[in-house]
């Protein structure tokens, strides 16, 4: 882990697996405004569940979720931090 941030690849990655609709990845790396995009999209889907068109975009936030973590993980510690801590690439 670089010494200029305390921010580990493995816990955003695990953050993104496991807790990805909720945007909890983003929030651990600082990134608020999309962060709060996943979590009211994630949870809109359940106010709108009732219609049927939640269940349409209710797995979104997961499934972004879910690749980003991957690539947090399959990045090396170098380019991690160069992208996501110091460069701060938001999306993908």
């Amino acid at each position: 882990m670089s010494e200029t941030s305390g921010k580990s690849k493995i816990a955003a990655g695990l953050l993104g697996i496991l807790l990805g609709s909720f945007g909890a990845h983003k929030f651990y790396l600082g990134y608020t405004t999309p962060a709060v995009i996943m979590l009211v999209l994630y949870l809109s889907s359940f106010v709108f569940a009732f219609l049927f068109i939640g269940f349409l975009w209710m797995w979104i936030p997961g499934l972004i979720g879910i690749i980003e973590g991957i690539i947090y993980l399959t990045k090396s510690d170098e380019d991690f931090q160069q992208t996501y801590v110091i460069g701060k690439k938001p999306w993908f």
